[in-house]
């Protein structure tokens, strides 16, 4: 049995990704780029599923039931970890054929598997692998619950890991809707209502303005970065800042003129992104 249970801190281990790039656990508990800037820095839960390995027919079940699930978590802001001793390869070969798009690391030397506890050394049919155990994280990495799936209905279903993860999104001090309906909050996350009337001309709001180009936009999460022509620190952005309505856009590499708004804990913001062709002048 793993020697961890509810309320233990979880190992922040390292391990090889299925492209072979190293990745640390507590990276993808991280709070995004927007919740840092907005103050909402408890990060997100992860569930870290360990399994035998592409061999095993109750794993392949169990990975099947959950690629349905990816996208659910995805909008929850819940991350999901595979880890077994497969390598890379073979994991990259086994997530491509599931359709999985969460990552798949791999334990090739067991460390993190002996280290859990969870080292399966009696099945010549698995013998030297991971047993099945899937651990709910908080996003400090405490544990919040442990499923042993030795037997294959010890394993959470999607709905069980569903009351696990809003149980703990429930604790976070942006799950209210209050936490964003804040002055400070609204002057980086701006609601639509403010560009009703169209963009205002650049200045208008009495902030400071200034030029640059658009250095990345992700359009998952819809935040990006200017690169400034002052050369000074990128400035970051919500695809909010841009006026319009619905859900905005830009491409990298384009031309903007915007305004600045400084915050005391976040560093400067965009607001009023305004492209060579939509400009408008105070």
């Amino acid at each position: 049995m793993t020697n961890l249970k509810a309320g233990d801190v979880f190992p922040d281990f390292t391990l090889p990704d299925h492209r072979g790039a190293p990745r640390k656990l507590s990276g993808y508990a991280r709070p995004s780029p927007m919740d840092e800037r907005l103050g909402f820095t408890d990060g997100y839960p992860v569930v870290v599923v360990f399994g035998r390995g592409f061999f095993c027919p109750r794993d392949q079940r169990q990975m099947r039931n959950l690629v349905p699930f990816q996208d659910e978590l995805a909008v929850n802001y819940c991350k999901l970890v595979t880890v077994s001793a497969d390598a890379p390869r073979v994991q990259a070969a086994f997530r491509a054929g599931l359709g999985a798009g969460w990552p798949f690391l791999s334990d090739g030397e067991r460390e993190v598997i002996r280290g859990l506890g969870i080292l399966d050394e009696t099945e010549g049919e698995y013998a030297d692998v991971s047993r099945p155990f899937t651990f709910v994280l908080r996003p400090d990495l405490t544990v919040h619950k442990v499923y042993d799936g030795w037997f294959f209905v010890g394993r959470p279903t999607v709905e069980e890991l569903r009351m696990d993860l809003r149980e703990i999104m429930r604790t976070r001090r942006d799950y209210d809707y209050d936490a964003y309906n804040t002055d400070e909050v609204k002057r980086i996350r701006i609601p639509q209502k403010e560009w009703l009337d169209g963009a205002p001309p650049s200045g208008a709001s009495g902030l400071p303005v200034a030029d640059g180009t658009v250095k990345t936009f992700d359009l998952a999460s819809g935040n990006g970065e200017i690169s400034p022509d002052d050369n000074g620190a990128e400035v970051f952005f919500n695809f909010t800042a841009i006026p319009g309505d619905g859900y905005r856009t830009i491409r990298p590499g384009t031309r903007v003129r915007f305004e600045v708004v400084e915050h005391a804990n976040a560093g400067p913001t965009a607001r009023n992104v305004q492209t060579e062709m939509g400009r408008r002048e105070a």
